[in-house]
């Protein structure tokens, strides 16, 4: 005959009855002393064979409680539909089993015979009212302690917004990291830091497509950091509409100056934005064949784009869309339109007079860019100086007791967060004096070779081409209209000004008084 064994409160059962254990830790907590899956499971045990109680099962969840549908807790719910005849369940304390009301429920409906060891509680249907009332206390107050965690945990990431610090974890071209201050941070990441800064460089030209964009990026070994796989182009997208890479960022609706270093500029990421606002608004159907000019030019009676299309097999005619009703333009030969092109472009090929004008307009202009950039950085050094003069006073100020530490730590880390913003700044200032003349220079040696360039090219080369030079082509009757993009214009406009009168000619002061701010007698052209 079985003999029976005492239970904590009184509660009795046959000798050997089957048994499982649950334990439960939260990542945070699994490498506190007495928090352990380890300790809980040496715990259990120990229980079980002072009850001499048979263990079938062990069920573990290392993760959050905060939502039902724990992993181990599921599986443990499994075991005991199939297994009806187990009945009793041993846990370290309340809060380990559940802390939301629906696991609560979901239990109770299994009648088991639940061993809380460190509580020194064994709750049953039998138990008495006043122990299921403390349980069901117990049970709230776990529900009440996670939701105020997850509270608490909300405002602390309000708090570092405030601070200026990514809350959360870094996105791609960054890294978490911990500051000297013990802070968790966000610092750019060297591996993808300059190819994020690059991607958005592209495509604010115009130029690319986002698959063609995440093709080249890919390329230059854009991949994600954990599994190393290629980034898809919803990836590059979600990165070029964030704002996070200009040093700022929006939370909870707010957008907060960040401590962490941009990767672009403000003004960069506008344009982006322009570019992908753009795509979505004049949007022109693909294409099967990539022919040259197909969505460049729009139709000068209704407005619509114009399309290629392939005829008898080897030619190309181009034809309104149509989409607006019938419209009255002809088809048009590919050899015409790229003849329309190629006169255009002739007007950029610079004689040496004209070469002569831009070339000084240009380096003197690069010398009053220089002086503007000279005299920012020297006024942004003076500036962080200034606030680290004041940094130098306030920590005397806390050795000698005039004030408080928490409030040198405050005003401090304002202090150096503008430090921070100065030194980008000083950075984007040099940058600018560096590329100022070698961007101008690049521009030149473009319009020179742009003709050439256009006819040994494929269609798709023909067509970026023109989009980097012209914008606002149409076509109307035979005749070709164009707006040249700036500066090139106002190379144009320079050789249409050699076919005037000599005197008539303007002074190289007014013809390219964009690039050039005044004259300085002392310069002579380079080249």
């Amino acid at each position: 005959m079985a003999r029976k064994v005492d239970r904590p409160n009184g509660f009795s059962s046959t000798l050997r009855h089957q048994a499982i254990l649950y334990a439960r830790v939260s990542s945070k907590e699994q490498e506190k002393e007495g928090y352990s899956i380890p300790a809980q499971l040496k715990n259990l045990r120990g229980h079980a064979n002072g009850m001499d109680l048979n263990l079938v099962g062990e069920f573990i969840d290392v993760e959050t409680a905060k939502h039902a549908g724990r992993s181990g807790f599921t599986r443990m719910l499994d075991f005991l539909k199939k297994n009806p005849t187990c009945k009793i369940l041993l846990v370290e304390k309340t809060d380990r089993l559940y802390r939301n009301l629906k696991d609560w429920v979901t239990l109770d409906e299994f009648d088991l015979e639940i061993h809380f060891v460190k509580e020194n509680v064994v709750l049953s249907r039998d138990s008495r009212s006043s122990e299921k009332f403390m349980h069901g206390i117990k049970v709230l107050m776990a529900k009440n302690y996670i939701d105020n965690l997850s509270e608490e945990t909300r405002k602390g990431m309000v708090e570092k917004a405030e601070q200026g610090v990514w809350p959360s974890f870094a996105p791609l071209g960054y890294l978490n990291v911990i500051d000297p201050n013990g802070r968790k941070i966000i610092e750019p990441d060297p591996a993808l830091a300059t190819i994020i800064t690059r991607m958005f460089e592209l495509y604010s030209s115009g130029l690319y497509s986002l698959a063609e964009l995440t093709k080249k990026v890919r390329a230059e070994g854009m991949t994600f950091r954990k599994s190393n796989d290629p980034v898809p182009r919803g990836t590059v997208h979600k990165i070029l509409r964030n704002r996070l890479y200009t040093g700022t960022f929006i939370w909870g609706g707010k957008i907060y100056s960040g401590v962490h270093a941009p990767l672009v500029t403000s003004d960069l990421w506008e344009r982006v934005q322009t570019v992908l606002d753009g795509r979505h608004a004049n949007r022109h159907r693909k294409m099967k064949h990539d022919f040259a000019f197909s969505g460049l030019v729009s139709c000068g009676h209704c407005g619509c784009s114009l399309v290629g299309e392939i005829k008898k097999g080897k030619y190309i005619y181009y034809h309104c869309t149509g989409y607006k009703g019938k419209c009255p333009e002809p088809y048009t030969r590919e050899e015409v339109l790229e003849e329309k092109f190629a006169d255009f472009l002739r007007c950029l090929v610079l004689d040496d007079e004209i070469m002569d004008w831009v070339t000084v307009a240009l380096r003197q202009s690069h010398c009053d860019a220089k002086q503007f950039h000279d005299a920012a950085i020297t006024r942004l050094q003076a500036e962080y100086s200034r606030f680290q003069s004041r940094i130098d006073a306030m920590y005397l100020d806390k050795l000698d007791g005039r004030i408080e530490g928490g409030f040198f730590d405050r005003k401090s880390s304002e202090w150096r967060r503008e430090q921070d913003q100065l030194l980008y700044s000083i950075e984007e200032h040099q940058k600018a004096n560096q590329t100022y003349l070698e961007e101008g220079i690049r521009l030149l040696d473009l319009a020179q070779r742009a003709h050439g360039l256009f006819q040994k090219q494929k269609p798709r080369e023909k067509r970026r081409l023109l989009n980097f030079l012209i914008s606002n082509c149409s076509w109307k009757g035979g005749d070709l209209t164009r707006v040249f993009r700036q500066p090139f214009d106002m190379l144009v406009n320079a050789n249409s000004a050699r076919t005037q009168p000599k005197e008539s000619i303007p002074s190289p002061n007014l013809d390219f008084e964009n690039w050039l701010p005044g004259q300085d007698s002392n310069l002579q052209p380079f080249g």
